[in-house]
């Protein structure tokens, strides 16, 4: 586009007198006579640098297309407009959201074979220009629902349901639209929502159809997981702060319930809780109770104690614990009792109180979400066992696990590795030992520190029975 100049010219008197004669031409069946009309005092007004007659102009040769129904001309003088030297930027910004605007009701006159012919001038005419980046990624996304749309009612020539995903998807991703500065943070922020939503759904798709990887080869990034990690990304460009305002609760809603999918799938339990709490914590969800509060505040309790035990998920199980909310949920407060109480628990028994009622949820209904719960509870009894054992033999500990020998092992090398807990298996014995050998240093360095701590006491103490003969000599003189 030429820079903005000066305008040299007022053409709103001829504009005045051409219209009503091109209107008149228009409807006497003479379109291109009105259009060539038009289209000369057009070039006249945009040399002229006349903003508002050029920006006249433009508008009515699109409209006396559009009213006669040529979508030919229509199309082609779009194009045309928005390509003639020296066009006014704003001039085309004006055209487009007038075409913008015809298009539902092409759609629903005309059906979508011209509808799809204007989104795809529309979109060309955009196409690599900052100052329409807002009007393209709104046309861009009703092409993209379109191709969703497909999957609902397909014809004999649509595609599948994985190249309509994929179509749709890619449309909208090709987008950066949180470096748009010209749209507001709401529409932003949906735009990004859709995006994610998309990719969620393609990578179910994908998901499907993946074949299952022999066990002596190596797994490569397959089936979805490309747009999960695209997921990751784009969640990593909503603002959660602005979520948190009032008015964007459903835009909070919708985000943390996808971010819950992303997080699920990579079995990061964790992080699942995170965003439920960060779900339970909106004012319409804590306050009802008996409803979606209720359920939200479960599904925290479910995935808290799913997570693998680190330093942030011990802190969140006894701050959930002593949550007075929590009190109203009688199994989910014994339940986390139980893990934070330095007691063993006994899977029989786990299993026998809660499991009736646990794998009639909808979250321990997947047997591999139970098998977890199981592996949380034996990592639990371990680091028991290594609080208040120095040394136990294996058979010993295998009883308090209910597990096997070897079942055990695995799960205590795999504590080891983590660092939850230090520990050594002494074979030929049979004996676990669960306190590491100190070195010359650590020893002499102990031995040191208790020697400070018995003289300090002497001394506390000599000082005492001194401050006790002055008292009595006193008492005695």
């Amino acid at each position: 586009m030429a820079e903005v100049k000066k305008q040299e010219k007022d053409l709103t008197k001829e504009v005045d007198a051409v219209l009503p004669e091109a209107r008149s031409l228009a409807e006497a069946g003479k379109l291109q006579e009105a259009l060539d009309k038009l289209f000369a005092l057009e070039k006249q007004a945009r040399n002229a640098s006349d903003l508002k007659s050029t920006t006249r102009l433009v508008k009515e040769i699109s409209q006396l297309a559009y009213n006669a129904r040529n979508y030919e001309l229509l199309n082609s003088g779009i194009q045309v407009l928005s390509k003639k030297h020296g066009q006014l930027k704003v001039a085309i910004q004006e055209l487009v959201e007038q075409a913008i605007g015809w298009l539902d009701e092409i759609k629903a006159r005309d059906g979508q074979e011209k509808w799809l012919e204007l989104i795809e001038t529309l979109r060309t005419v955009t196409e690599g220009k900052l100052f329409l980046e807002t009007p393209r990624a709104r046309v861009t996304l009703l092409l993209s629902k379109y191709h969703e749309s497909l999957i609902k009612s397909p014809t004999s020539t649509s595609p599948s349901t994985k190249d309509s995903l994929q179509t749709a998807s890619d449309l909208l991703s090709d987008l950066q639209v949180e470096t748009y500065s010209s749209m507001e943070r709401r529409e932003k922020t949906e735009f990004i929502l859709e995006q994610m939503r998309l990719l969620i759904a393609l990578a179910r798709v994908k998901d499907a159809e993946k074949k299952p990887v022999a066990a002596d080869k190596k797994d490569v990034m397959g089936g979805g997981e490309g747009e999960w990690v695209k997921v990751r990304v784009g969640g990593r460009k909503v603002n959660e702060s602005f979520l948190a305002e009032k008015e964007n609760e459903d835009l909070k809603l919708k985000y943390y319930n996808m971010m819950i999918e992303y997080a699920l799938n990579q079995s990061e339990y964790l992080d699942a809780a995170k965003y439920y709490y960060k779900i339970w914590e909106t004012p319409s969800i804590k306050e009802d109770e008996n409803g979606r509060g209720r359920e939200t505040l479960e599904r925290i309790v479910y995935y808290v104690v799913l997570a693998p035990h680190d330093n942030e998920q011990s802190d969140m199980l006894h701050r959930l614990f002593n949550d007075p909310a929590l009190l109203r949920l009688d199994l989910q407060y014994a339940l986390v009792k139980c893990f934070t109480t330095q007691e063993l628990m006994r899977w029989p028994g786990i299993e026998s109180i809660y499991g009736p009622n646990l794998r009639q949820t909808d979250v321990f209904t997947s047997d591999k979400l139970w098998e977890d719960l199981h592996i949380r509870v034996i990592e639990h009894n371990i680091r028991i066992v290594a609080k208040y054992y120095t040394r136990i033999t294996l058979p010993r500990l295998t009883t308090l696990l209910d597990l096997t020998p070897q079942q055990a092992e695995e799960t205590l090398c795999r504590l080891v590795v983590s660092g939850t807990v230090w520990a050594r298996i002494d074979r030929p014995t049979g004996i676990v030992n669960f306190r590491s050998s100190k070195s010359a240093e650590d020893v002499m360095n102990d031995w040191s520190s208790d020697m400070q701590r018995l003289l300090s006491l002497v001394e506390k103490t000599w000082m005492g029975v001194n401050a006790a003969q002055a008292a009595q000599s006193r008492v005695k003189a």
